[in-house]
């Protein structure tokens, strides 16, 4: 395989890691109540997002190479009604499908890229199954993301560049020399 492949399977962990942080650094704003609240019927609250996130985490990275992405004991309705005790749990559930995924991630070898893997009997190649995964994953993020800026509204502290402060940011890129840089070196 090339070192494209390489280069991809470092860029998607390192992405993944990414949207992992965004999520962290979304929830550690929210307190137990936050979580649980949800905008409106039709909505989820974080809590039940991140159950569902975990849930489809360990049912799709679990036995990845050899079991049908949709593991038996998965209840995926179950992940939209049931919550957490409390925020604790939830962030153990959070954690527990984050480590699957990445663990996994780490332990493909280029070569895995074209083989093909079924989720509910479809196949995918591997490179489709975590190009999937990380555009379902960053969606559900962004949710959570937007959910904390909701309700914390002016208390919510910025994941990214704040408000206001584009002009101080671009000052200070271009101050520096032109360089390539690849969006996964500044994870």
């Amino acid at each position: 395989m090339s070192t494209s492949d390489d280069v991809f399977l470092t860029s998607a962990i390192k992405l993944f890691g990414y949207y992992k942080k965004l999520g962290d650094g979304a929830i550690a704003q929210l307190s137990d109540a936050d979580v649980q609240q949800r905008p409106n019927d039709a909505s989820n609250s974080v809590a039940l997002i991140v159950h569902h996130l975990s849930g489809n985490m360990l049912s799709r990275w679990t036995d990845f190479l050899t079991t049908d992405g949709e593991k038996p004991w998965r209840d995926r309705d179950a992940e939209f009604s049931a919550g957490y005790p409390d925020k604790r749990a939830m962030l153990a559930d959070w954690e527990k499908g984050w480590a699957c995924l990445l663990g996994t991630l780490a332990a493909l070898r280029p070569e895995d890229l074209p083989r093909i893997v079924y989720v509910r009997n479809e196949g995918h190649t591997v490179l489709e199954a975590i190009q999937r995964q990380l555009a379902h994953y960053s969606s559900h993020v962004g949710q959570i993301v937007y959910q904390a800026k909701a309700l914390k509204g002016a208390a919510f502290v910025s994941l990214s560049i704040p408000p206001g402060g584009s002009a101080a940011f671009n000052a200070g890129r271009f101050s520096e020399e032109k360089t390539i840089r690849h969006f996964t070196d500044r994870l």
